[in-house]
């Protein structure tokens, strides 16, 4: 029997829902139909296609994520912050690996404008990544290299703990532990980009 008060917003969740159990790859309009008991057709009254489904669920669960990170970081500066912004990142990424995966999505700023204008996600992703970093007096260009250094490491960690992808029998903790604490000196210790003036850039205001 065809559920009554489906609506965009239900869809997503349940994408989400699909995401951990299923898999990221298993998402799709079909399965999402099935799941509903409707027929496809009845989807795209609230997603136009695949795209704009996977693009609005990636803004929900990066939502998720990130609002656990702001808890974890709360009142929190520097090494304390950078340590909790890890581990909750890393939390959400091993305790949800379908949601996490559809995180991954690259959204286009021309194709997804309409997501993705004045996106609540986008933004607070924005404020509590850059606002943590500035803790370390990094401006621009700095935060932005600052932050592709994070997501590669943390990224990079996850999905290879994930997958089982470390062998050797030192435990896994321990070694994340260790590269946050790298994180941490490199931060404090980063190599700044000159300013336009010639001066060396980084103040602790950072960009807004």
């Amino acid at each position: 029997m065809p559920r009554v008060g489906l609506t965009t917003g239900r869809l997503v969740e349940a994408a989400a829902e699909l995401a951990d159990e299923a898999g990221f790859e298993n998402v799709s309009v079909s399965a999402l139909a099935r799941r509903f008991g409707v027929k496809d057709a009845s989807l795209y009254s609230h997603v136009k296609n695949l795209r704009e489904l996977r693009t609005r669920l990636a803004l929900l669960v990066g939502g998720e994520m990130i609002d656990r990170i702001a808890a974890a970081v709360v009142g929190l500066a520097g090494k304390e912050a950078l340590v909790a912004f890890a581990g909750a990142y890393r939390e959400y990424a091993l305790g949800h690996p379908g949601r996490y995966a559809a995180m991954q999505v690259r959204i286009d700023p021309d194709l997804d404008r309409e997501l993705t204008a004045d996106s609540p996600t986008l933004r607070r992703t924005a404020e509590i990544t850059y606002g943590m970093l500035r803790g370390y007096g990094l401006d621009e260009p700095d935060l932005t290299d600052a932050v592709r250094l994070l997501r590669s490491t943390f990224h990079g960690y996850c999905t290879l703990e994930a997958g089982g992808g470390f062998g050797a029998p030192r435990d896994v903790q321990r070694s994340w532990d260790k590269a946050v604490d790298a994180l941490h000196t490199a931060l404090t210790h980063w190599p700044r980009e000159p300013a336009a003036d010639g001066t060396a850039g980084g103040t602790a205001d950072g960009p807004g």
